[in-house]
């Protein structure tokens, strides 16, 4: 791969879980190993990402980084200092990624049910458009409510074909993500993602088909689900490693 057309992949991992409770989600074990792990797996597999970069606590940053390279994740770039939310965490995280990559990937640390193949159909469409990120339907009603003083009732319906579930990874050109960062920290943008800052400066984000699989584990229920859906996953990532390399073998 020329030295131009490398990929990065950002994955903040500072949060604190609030709403799992106990231990931090990213740091429970799920297969064996750590949820953070099993995501940054599917990464280090795959043949087009070239470096990976974590954002974890300040406490965690040195045990971390010797944990990684110990399970075998050879693409770590470097495990950097979170900051107080994500969007800092992705700010610390841009500082590292090096000149000779083009796309960058950013990607929730707790979402381990992503396919190689949507990573690669994401990567694709933001070296042809620019920016991309995995989007799932919607396809049930949704309604807007309204009340208050504890009376809440339904107000008009949304049309579901307008709105979609934003997933990651979200894909961008590098030089637009680091400008939409830097915009974000002179104006004082705060967003949730960074579909949202990149659509700041007024360019398009392509939507890629999203999967019902690629599970953000957040609440408790979440964690039940990612647990019966773990001796499928490890199934479809046999297959899709297998896939892989005959891809590679047949170029």
């Amino acid at each position: 791969m020329s030295t131009k057309e490398q990929v990065a992949v950002i994955v903040p991992a500072a949060g604190q879980g609030t709403r799992m409770g106990g231990h931090r989600k990213q740091f429970r074990v799920l297969g064996g190993k750590s949820v953070l792990v099993q995501t940054l797996l599917v990464f280090e597999r795959h043949a087009q990402v070239d470096h990976i970069i974590v954002a974890t606590p300040a406490d965690a940053v040195e045990p971390l980084g010797e944990e990684l390279r110990r399970v075998g994740i050879s693409k770590i770039l470097e495990v950097v200092a979170g900051g107080d939310s994500r969007q800092a965490s992705v700010r610390e995280a841009l500082k590292i990624v090096p000149d000779s990559v083009d796309v960058v990937l950013i990607h929730d640390a707790v979402r381990p049910f992503v396919r190689m193949s949507s990573v690669q159909r994401v990567i694709d469409e933001t070296r042809l458009n620019g920016a991309a990120s995995m989007a799932l339907a919607i396809t049930d009603t949704v309604r807007k409510i309204k009340g208050s003083e504890g009376q809440v009732i339904f107000g008009e319906t949304v049309p579901r074909e307008e709105l979609v579930r934003v997933q990651t990874p979200q894909g961008f050109r590098t030089e637009w993500i680091r400008k939409a960062h830097q915009r974000a920290d002179e104006e004082g943008w705060s967003a949730t993602d960074d579909v949202d800052l990149v659509q700041r400066l007024d360019q398009n984000v392509i939507p890629v088909p999203g999967s019902t699989m690629n599970l953000k584990i957040t609440t408790p229920e979440d964690w039940d689900s990612a647990i019966r859906y773990w001796p499928e996953w490890e199934q479809v990532l046999a297959m899709e490693e297998r896939e892989q390399i005959v891809g590679q073998e047949t170029r």
